[in-house]
């Protein structure tokens, strides 16, 4: 998942079928037990799924978004019967989704993030340069594109979105670029804007590490989506809906993303993250931990998965397990 085949412009999609990433190791940590209530809150292809189901006699829960992802859970409703159980709609909301089904807690959740192959596969989705395609990149079905983004926003303000969520240095002069190629014509496909950020953006060259596009396209993508904002709503809904032991696995495909995951643990688990150990007590010292954390390092693809499935070379999975604590957000 993630923006991992967008880091590799020389590689069919044909070539690859879908492999769930560190699927074994998040099977693992999930704990799975006959009789459990489990969340996929990114159904994606299923892979996850599928496993799940398979794992135990017990009743899953798999939240996506995207609309289009729902062609694969008719199968799985076939197969599975009353335990799969699909729900359109973002992961940052489970709890809500999950309460209109009368569901209060579940057992473990499962979050694979970033985009699915599902979507960089298909050109007209507008994810992938691999590509050409328009310019769109949405995950569901609302909201502005990519092209109404990079066709509308200033330039100072559209140079700090690639900075920030791409990680780009040469973000100033991309968004320079977009303004002075948009003055002519609105940007409107992958390929267009894959060429404007290739001209200014150096490289050793062509098809050697990364595409000079890809950091661009991954700041769009996640502007577009939300996806960090959709993490942290994912995260607290997923402490709230948690039962006491229950398991939280996260597979994380680049540094914003494991970030943000890695702090919330810490600071769940009552270890402070940028706090001087000489300033009096905050408020967040008072709260007993919610979280205690079972990966102490990430885990990371082993050699064999990433011959296999070279996809997965940037996936760390972090895992935390529910205590008997109030959930902070809930706490004043």
């Amino acid at each position: 998942r993630g923006d991992l085949i967008v880091n590799m412009p020389s590689v069919d999609a044909g070539q690859y079928e879908h492999i769930p990433v560190l699927c074994d190791e998040a099977i693992c940590q999930l704990n799975i037990r006959n009789g459990g209530r489990y969340v996929d809150g990114t159904f994606g292809k299923g892979g996850y799924a599928s496993r799940i189901l398979e794992e135990a006699s017990c009743q899953l829960f798999a939240i996506d978004r995207d609309p289009m992802a729902f062609s694969e859970a008719m199968n799985l409703s076939e197969r599975y019967g009353e335990r799969f159980i699909p729900m359109q709609g973002c992961f940052g909301e489970m709890d809500s989704l999950l309460a209109k089904q009368g569901i209060a807690k579940v057992d473990a959740i499962v979050l694979d993030l970033g985009v699915s192959s599902l979507q960089l596969d298909d050109p007209s989705r507008g994810f992938s340069f691999r590509f050409d395609g328009p310019l769109d990149m949405r995950m569901g079905q609302d909201g502005p594109t990519a092209g109404d983004i990079v066709n509308s926003m200033a330039e100072s303000d559209l140079a700090d979105l690639i900075y920030t969520l791409g990680e780009e240095r040469y973000s100033r002069r991309v968004s320079k670029a977009i303004v002075e190629a948009r003055v002519n014509q609105p940007i409107s496909s992958t390929n267009a804007l894959a060429k404007i950020v290739r001209e200014v953006v150096p490289y050793k060259k062509f098809g050697q590490g990364i595409d000079p596009a890809t950091k661009t396209f991954q700041a769009l993508r996640i502007y577009v989506n939300d996806e960090l904002g959709e993490l942290d709503r994912g995260l607290k809904a997923a402490e709230r809906l948690l039962n006491p032991g229950g398991r939280l696995v996260i597979v994380a495909f680049h540094s914003l993303e494991d970030r943000r995951v890695k702090n919330f643990f810490n600071e769940r688990q009552g270890k402070a993250t940028g706090r001087s150990r000489y300033l009096p007590p905050g408020k967040d010292d008072y709260k007993r931990p919610s979280f205690s954390v079972i990966t102490k390092r990430p885990v990371r693809p082993s050699a064999a998965e990433l011959k296999q499935n070279p996809r997965a070379r940037s996936a760390r999975l972090r895992a935390a397990e529910r205590t008997s604590a109030a959930p902070w957000s809930e706490l004043n």
